[in-house]
C-alpha cells in the first residue's frame, strides 16, 4: 500500500469522498485532518470509535490532526431524522466537554514530533455576534441546497418539523471547517457516511468565502450480520468511558460478534495486518468453536480502549467464570462487574453451601442440593465442594463482597455478602 487512503479502504472505513482521485494525491504530501465529536452525553460512544481510529491511521501515516470537542455545536446537537433534541444547559455541555477532553488523549499523540491538536469550536463562536455570524456566514447559504440535505428533508417531511435552531447547525459545523482552514490550514474533514450533508458545507464555505478547496472523507455505517447498526445493546448505546459500559461489558460485547463478522471488525477496529486477519478468518472459519478471532478482537480493542491491564483482569474474570483459574486474583471492580447479571441471593457468613444453593436458584430443594454435592457437581469459587456441611466463610467472599457459586459446568450464580 502506497498511499493511506489505500489502507483506509482495505480496512473499509471508506464510505464517501468528495473527490477521490485530488485527495489521494493531496495525501501524498502531509495535510492536516480534523474530525468533531459533539459533547452531547458525558460519553463518547461505538461510533466515535471509528472516527478516532481513522484519526489515528493519518497521524501515523504523518497527517497532522485536529481533533475538535464541540462546546458551542454540542449547546444545539446535531439534527436527528426523527425529533429534536432536548437542549442542556451551557454547564452540562462543558463538563461533557471537559471529559470527552481527557477520553480522546490516549487515542493520539500529543507529545511527538507530529502532535495532534485539542480544539473546542465555542473559543471562537462564544464571542461571535448574530449579526456578524449571518453578515459572513449566512450570506453563504442557500435555504433551498440546505433543505435537500437528508436529515433536513427528513425532519421537514415530519410532523414535528425542525427548529431554526437545528436547521442552523450545518452552518455552525461550516464555520468550524472554515476556522480550521484559515488557522491551520485544515483541509480535510472526516466523519459519519450520516454527517455528509454538514460535512460538505464545510467544504463549500470554503470554496466561497475563501476560494479555497477542501476535501470530505466520510466512514460507512459498521452493521451487523442482520443489516443492524453495532453499537447498541438492548437499546443502549456501548459507550468508551468505564463508568457507563464496563471493561468487561465492552470486552463481552466484542467476544460475542458473528463468526461472520468478525474478520470485518478485524479489518476496522485493529491495527492487524492483512496476513494476520486473513489467518484469524480461516481460524473462524475452521475451529468456530474456539472464537481465537474474537478473543483478538476484543482483546485489542479493550486494550485501545481501557488499556491493557484493564484487559488482563477482564481476561482473567472471563476465566473465572468459566471455571478456570483463582477468582481472587480478579481485582474487585472486574469481579462487581463480571457478576452484575449473574442470580443470586444475598447470604450471611455461616450460611451453608446447601442454604445458598437453594437461595440463588441452583437447587430446588435442600435435597436436591444435597444430591449434587454428593455428586460432585458444586462448586465455591471454582473449588469443589465435598462436604455437604460446608459453610460460606467470610473468606468465601472474593472482596468482602461475593461468592462464587457453581453447580455443574454451564450454571453460576452469585451469593452477595449481606450488607
Amino acid at each position: 500500500m502506497t498511499n493511506i487512503l489505500d489502507e483506509l479502504q482495505w480496512r473499509g472505513l471508506v464510505a464517501q469522498t468528495t473527490d477521490e482521485a485530488a485527495l489521494r494525491e493531496a495525501l501524498d504530501d502531509r495535510i492536516t485532518v480534523y474530525c468533531g465529536f459533539d459533547p452531547t452525553a458525558a460519553s463518547l460512544h461505538f461510533g466515535n470509535l471509528v472516527q478516532l481510529i481513522v484519526l489515528r491511521h493519518l497521524q501515523r501515516a504523518g497527517h497532522r490532526v485536529i481533533c475538535l470537542v464541540g462546546g458551542s455545536t454540542g449547546l444545539i446537537g446535531d439534527p436527528r431524522p426523527t425529533s429534536e433534541r432536548v437542549l442542556k444547559t451551557k454547564e452540562l455541555t462543558a463538563s461533557h466537554v471537559a471529559r470527552i477532553q481527557e477520553q480522546v488523549r490516549p487515542f493520539l499523540d500529543f507529545d511527538g514530533d507530529n502532535p495532534a491538536v485539542m480544539v473546542n469550536n465555542l473559543d471562537w463562536t462564544a464571542g461571535l455576534s448574530a449579526l456578524d455570524f449571518l453578515r459572513d456566514i449566512g450570506k453563504h447559504f442557500r435555504v433551498n441546497q440546505m433543505i435537500r440535505k437528508e436529515a433536513i428533508a427528513a425532519r421537514l417531511e415530519s410532523q414535528e418539523g425542525i427548529s431554526y435552531t437545528e436547521f442552523s447547525y450545518q452552518l455552525l459545523q461550516a464555520l468550524d471547517f472554515l476556522h480550521l482552514y484559515r488557522e491551520f490550514g485544515c483541509t480535510l474533514q472526516t466523519g459519519g457516511q450520516d454527517q455528509w450533508g454538514n460535512l460538505t458545507a464545510g467544504v463549500d464555505l470554503i470554496h466561497r468565502a475563501e476560494g479555497g478547496s477542501a476535501h470530505v472523507l466520510t466512514t460507512p455505517l459498521i452493521t451487523d450480520e442482520h443489516g443492524e447498526k453495532y453499537g447498541k445493546s438492548a437499546g443502549n448505546a456501548v459507550w468508551l468511558a468505564a463508568d457507563m459500559t464496563s471493561p468487561y461489558a465492552f470486552y463481552q460485547y466484542w467476544i460475542n460478534v458473528a463468526d461472520s463478522e468478525v474478520g470485518k471488525l478485524l479489518r476496522v477496529f485493529t491495527d492487524r495486518s492483512q496476513d494476520e486477519i486473513a489467518a484469524l478468518e480461516t481460524e473462524a472459519a475452521e475451529r468456530p468453536h474456539l472464537r481465537q478471532a474474537q478473543r483478538t478482537l476484543a482483546r485489542d480493542v479493550t486494550s485501545l480502549v481501557h488499556g491493557e491491564e484493564a484487559t488482563a483482569q477482564v481476561e482473567a474474570a472471563s476465566q473465572v467464570l468459566f471455571g478456570k483459574g483463582d477468582p481472587a486474583g480478579v481485582d474487585a471492580r472486574t469481579l462487581e462487574d463480571a457478576t452484575a447479571e449473574l442470580p443470586g441471593a444475598e447470604v450471611e457468613p455461616g450460611t451453608t453451601v446447601i442454604e445458598a444453593l437453594v437461595a440463588a436458584g441452583l437447587a430446588e430443594s435442600k435435597g436436591a442440593a444435597r444430591r449434587l454435592v454428593g455428586e460432585g457437581g458444586v462448586s465455591v469459587n471454582n473449588a469443589k465442594v465435598t462436604d455437604v456441611e460446608q459453610v460460606l466463610t467470610d473468606e468465601d467472599f472474593l472482596h468482602g463482597r461475593v461468592a462464587l457459586l457453581r453447580r455443574g459446568r454451564k450454571h453460576l450464580a452469585a451469593a452477595r455478602k449481606v450488607g
